[in-house]
């Protein structure tokens, strides 16, 4: 997660606080939480996270 977080923080820190940034990446991974296959998670939580970030 740390990898998608840099990536994000690189791409819309310019348009968003940090906080911001790192608050919706959470929120959306936690949205993950106790799904049994986690291999894809942080695919999906950066891809959710650059549709929110990007409306």
């Amino acid at each position: 997660m740390n990898q998608v977080t840099t990536r994000l923080l690189k791409v819309y820190g310019s348009e968003h606080s940090a906080q911001e940034v790192t608050d919706t990446i959470s929120a959306i991974h936690h949205g993950f939480d106790g799904r049994p296959i986690r291999d894809f998670v942080p695919v999906l939580v950066e891809r959710y996270a650059r549709q929110r970030l990007t409306d």
